[in-house]
């Protein structure tokens, strides 16, 4: 079998089961293990899988930059903005990370809810200007253009000041095995420092985000209070979330 075949054949595994197992594979083909992590490599450097302990694992579709991610999932992210809006009670204080679903979490909030928002993205913040009855605390920090929001030192020094309810994060990757993860190392650290200031954490996750997985891990999935997805998304990717403990909200 050409390299160019195997590479296909190890594509084929991955769109049908969700993962590629190099040592399982190794002895389907007869080949060594150092031969199909040699293919897995050349994969993900074409950006066609992320490699994991013992094998490799679908790419996330939403790497893309802030732009990009507002034409993805465009329905399943609304559905989810309304269900996690409607979680905010009067006077809660909400970490609100950045992203096109925590955007439109903003836009959602109800016009008569009066409550405090602290966020590091500029997006969701000029999204509440005109709200009457939401305070508007803004962290600030180094901008990473490709998300819209501030990172860096000084933002994790203030988020260590606050006191939340309520976190909603934003990830790349909801993984039973793999856990959650993001695409950036410094996003990284910012979204595990919001977690740790938060009495509860809810992951964000529409569609494209299940089953896949980034190279930076910013936690295991049993550790947030629970993922809140689309009642609609893959069967066989919410069986394997609940098989691992973790409490989905269906929206």
């Amino acid at each position: 079998m050409l390299t160019s075949q195997r590479k296909q054949y190890l594509l084929d595994i991955l769109q049908r089961t969700g993962q590629i197992q190099a040592k399982a594979v190794s002895q389907e083909l007869g080949l060594s293990e150092d031969t199909i992590r040699r293919d897995l490599r050349e994969l993900a450097a074409e950006g066609k899988v992320q490699r994991v302990h013992g094998g490799a694992l679908p790419v996330s579709a939403a790497i893309g930059d802030f732009t990009q991610r507002q034409h993805v999932a465009t329905t399943g992210k609304a559905a989810i903005a309304q269900m996690a809006a409607h979680m905010i009670e009067p006077g809660q204080i909400v970490l609100l990370d950045g992203g096109t679903t925590a955007v439109q979490i903003a836009r959602n909030l109800p016009p008569g809810l009066r409550a405090t928002v602290v966020t590091h993205s500029p997006s969701v913040a000029v999204e509440l200007v005109n709200h009457p009855g939401v305070e508007v605390v803004m962290i600030g920090g180094r901008l990473f253009k490709h998300s819209v929001v501030n990172v860096g030192a000084c933002a994790i020094e203030a988020m260590a000041r606050i006191r939340a309810d309520l976190f909603f994060m934003g990830v790349t990757g909801v993984h039973a095995d793999a856990g959650l993860s993001t695409g950036d190392l410094e996003e990284t650290y910012v979204k595990r420092a919001l977690m740790a200031r938060a009495a509860e954490t809810y992951v964000l996750a529409s569609e494209e985000k299940l089953n896949a997985a980034s190279a930076y891990v910013i936690a295991k999935v049993r550790d947030v209070a629970g993922v809140i997805v689309n009642k609609e998304a893959d069967g066989a990717a919410l069986a394997g979330l609940r098989a691992a403990g973790v409490n989905l909200v269906l929206a």
